[in-house]
């Protein structure tokens, strides 16, 4: 298994039980293929430039261990997710 950080810009409108339920959501499915070791909710932050017309947002970042083949799997479902506006897997050096 190989370690990963995740990094996923949420969209501000949402409530704070919407975000959360939705870093639940995504901690779970990481759970069920892997291992998460951290979760870290930044809060709102201003973007470096509008994303679908929007200038701030929630960011969430997943320190994780998976399978190569299940990052595969985590961004389709990042990219069905509407409040997800972006987002970025990394595989971190050991």
């Amino acid at each position: 298994m190989n370690k990963y950080e995740s990094v996923i810009i949420i969209n501000p409108n949402l409530e704070d039980a919407k975000i959360k339920e939705l870093t639940e959501k995504f901690t779970k499915l990481v759970d069920k293929h892997g291992k998460v070791e951290n979760v870290e909710d930044m809060g709102k932050k201003k973007l470096a430039y509008p994303v679908q017309k929007q200038t701030e947002a929630f960011y969430v970042v997943f320190h994780f261990e998976a399978e190569p083949a299940f990052i595969a799997e985590l961004e389709r479902v990042y990219r069905i997710t509407d409040e997800v506006l972006k987002f970025i897997v990394v595989r971190k050096e050991d």
